[in-house]
């Protein structure tokens, strides 16, 4: 495959070019705060995933024990399966695998994506922060990525990025490649839509779900519109 050059700016109507392949219409991934509090969390993901059609749930708690972590695994995991909700946990593979969960998000410092399949097995998501690089992205896509992540597409202090990708790298992406791609990073119901309308398989979510003033639920809820549920 023909690596990208990346200091070439992507047209704005690249993916306008190619005729449009057939996609399942884009998902709300929804993404844990920082740091929860058990057993209340409980509670939170219960409302966030009866709020509306929640594809995934990735538990992300950075600087926290082991033990922490799979006691969060442990309390949150029934909640997803019982929704029907795939749960992913952030960066480590090795606890994934303790947890039984469904999949692992890796950063670009967080191993292989060969270690994690031979790990966690065939049937595992497993996900790539690309941050706003087409040659990472084809590079996991490569290695047997299940999904890769592009942002922080707007200002997030959830975890602050310099990378900013264009709209255009989605539609780029799936232009070129039937693996589905999350965009991340500051996504709220009022901007949301240009991330869809450029081809984001997944939006992925953090405060506009956990800090909706009237609850989880409703923060999932307002994503009502945007990705066509009502």
């Amino acid at each position: 495959m023909i690596e990208p050059d990346e200091t070439i700016p992507l047209p704005a109507e690249f993916a306008t070019r190619f005729e449009p392949q057939f996609r399942p219409a884009c998902q709300l991934y929804v993404v844990s705060p920082p740091a929860i509090v058990l057993p209340a969390f409980v509670d939170s993901l219960k409302a966030a995933v009866d709020g509306g059609p929640v594809a995934a749930f990735q538990l992300r708690l950075k600087d926290v024990p082991d033990d922490d972590v799979l006691r969060a695994c442990e309390a949150l995991l029934p909640i997803a399966q019982a929704a029907d909700v795939a749960f992913i946990l952030n960066d480590r593979m090795d606890l994934a695998k303790v947890a039984g969960a469904d999949g692992v998000h890796l950063g670009q410092s967080d191993g292989s994506i060969a270690d994690a399949r031979a790990l966690l097995g065939r049937d595992a998501q497993i996900g790539r922060t690309c941050h706003d690089s087409r040659h990472l992205a084809m590079e996991a896509g490569e290695q047997g990525a299940d999904y890769v992540a592009f942002g922080a597409f707007y200002d997030t202090t959830t975890k602050p990025s310099h990378y900013r990708p264009a709209p255009e790298i989605l539609g780029w992406w799936t232009t070129l490649s039937q693996i589905p791609c999350v965009a991340i990073g500051g996504i709220f119901p009022h901007n949301a839509a240009p991330l869809v309308a450029a081809g984001a398989d997944f939006i992925a979510v953090v405060r506009a779900v956990w800090d909706h003033p009237d609850g989880p639920g409703a923060g999932v809820a307002a994503f009502g519109d945007v990705l066509g549920w009502k």
